[in-house]
């Protein structure tokens, strides 16, 4: 399949080599808003390396002062050293003591890596389904705000609606945003797995927007966002889980739970992370939104933890116990309104020929 000229021209803006990012040989953390920890942006910095073989923090960093011997003291007390950048410039010195992280490593929690309940389960010989179904399920996920670990870059950002409910495909399946949505994971994965691999920005967005369109109609999706989206996520540091999480919060298909600690060095918190429930739809965040006050069964567990989002669907009996003129739909109506005439037409003709192609 032939790319397009935007599709090339967005590659070939990208063609940055990028190394993949890790930590400093030192850090130095502060609690500098007296919350409890030091993962807030400006808490935490890699340290600089000295003349005299050791490290500056940079954090609340002054400049020495030199007497008329020319000996230098530092302002905030004696016992503070005056240290001189391996990079030039004048001594300093800082409050904060740097912390060896080969000595000392930082203590980083796992990516959730929720594979969600899967799209076919065993069904018996007259085609019934044997697993338990589950209706506008989710995800567990999370992104990384700015921090340590993600080189103090924001993996939460929204980088704009990829993703939409009413789009159309010519995949020969009625499963659309399901089947969109799971092609764009594989492109982040092939870009990501390109970028570890050691390929520039716009070689990994390549192999992500190749691997994409396979089996789908790059009509279908916003594709120029996707490489902008892999561009941009893959020189800030993120992983996959940043991305994919990036990629649906940007799309309004996720409920966030909450914050937690995902790194600590001992004990002080270095990196947050937010963790969320995501769907293939927008319209499925907003049933389950909605739906979830109604029934008994989520009264006591909600959403979960932010370090453990409980995700689940509704089975078919809570759905069907759902009064759908109690819930709210009008931020999804208002999506549907604001798609032009032209857009329902060819969603129209592309859902009647998969139909037909089945």
């Amino acid at each position: 399949m032939r790319s397009s000229p935007l599709l090339l021209a967005l590659l070939a803006s990208a063609s940055l080599a990028f190394a993949t990012p890790g930590h400093a040989d030192a850090i130095c953390a502060a609690d500098l808003n007296g919350n409890g920890d030091a993962a807030d942006p400006g808490e935490t910095a890699s340290c600089l390396a000295t003349v005299s073989g050791s490290w500056l923090c940079p954090i609340d960093e002054v400049q020495c002062v030199a007497d008329a011997a020319g000996a230098y003291t530092c302002p905030l007390g004696d016992q503070f050293p005056c240290e001189t950048p391996a990079v030039g410039g004048a001594p300093a010195c800082s409050p904060h003591s740097c912390l060896d992280t080969g000595a000392t490593p930082i203590i980083e929690e796992p990516a959730m890596k929720d594979p969600g309940v899967p799209a076919d389960g065993e069904v018996d010989a007259d085609g019934n389904c044997l697993a338990q179904i589950e209706i506008f399920s989710g995800r567990a996920m999370r992104c990384r705000p700015p921090g340590l670990s993600d080189t103090f870059q924001n993996c939460c950002k929204d980088k704009g609606k990829i993703i939409k409910d009413g789009m159309g495909s010519s995949i020969s399946s009625i499963g659309t945003k399901i089947a969109v949505a799971k092609g764009v994971f594989t492109g982040m994965k092939a870009a990501y797995t390109a970028f570890q691999a050691g390929a520039t920005a716009g070689e990994a967005a390549s192999a992500g927007a190749n691997a994409l369109i396979v089996g789908i109609d790059p009509t279908s999706i916003a594709i120029s966002l996707a490489v902008n989206f892999m561009i941009e996520v893959l020189l800030s540091g993120c992983d996959q889980e940043d991305m994919e999480t990036g990629l649906l919060r940007g799309s309004d298909m996720c409920h966030e739970v909450g914050t937690y600690c995902s790194s600590k060095i001992l004990g002080i918190c270095v990196q947050k992370a937010k963790g969320h429930c995501c769907f293939n739809t927008r319209l499925g965040r907003i049933i389950q939104e909605q739906g979830r006050p109604q029934l008994i069964a989520f009264n006591t567990i909600g959403w979960g933890t932010p370090k453990n989002p409980y995700c689940r669907g509704f089975t078919p009996e809570e759905f069907q116990a759902l009064d759908f003129s109690k819930m709210d739909l009008s931020e999804y109506y208002s999506d549907i309104e604001a798609r032009t005439q032209s857009e329902i037409q060819i969603d129209m003709e592309e859902r009647i020929n998969a139909y037909f192609a089945l």
